[in-house]
């Protein structure tokens, strides 16, 4: 058996308002599934994919990834100039068209 623990409302018979015996802030998510999610997100995963796959708001992953950003150490300056540049996911063709009007017609 799960023991929860259970808070009474109360209503003030004056003016209406609401009251609870103790408030309790929500827990937050474990440690587990903050690495999960983060990890998750290094191997390639989306933001909004991790939320269906894991039940988290994509915004709080976000703001995970923000917290150890902070954490990291600056990056030294570098005055080096690559010599070798990459992209990824990214084709270009430069080429002349073989019809100059549209629908092939001329």
């Amino acid at each position: 058996m799960v023991n929860e623990e259970v808070n009474f409302h109360h209503i003030c018979v004056n003016c209406g308002r609401q009251f609870i015996d103790v408030y309790s802030p929500p827990k937050g998510y474990s440690d587990e599934i903050k690495q999960e999610c983060l990890r998750s997100y290094v191997n390639g995963m989306g933001f909004r994919a991790i939320e269906r796959d894991k039940g988290v708001h994509h915004t709080t992953v976000i703001y995970w990834l923000k917290q150890i950003g902070e954490k990291l150490p600056d990056v030294p300056p570098s005055d080096d100039i690559p010599s070798v540049g990459e992209l990824d996911e990214l084709q270009t063709f430069i080429g002349s068209k073989k019809t100059k009007f549209g629908c092939g017609q001329q």
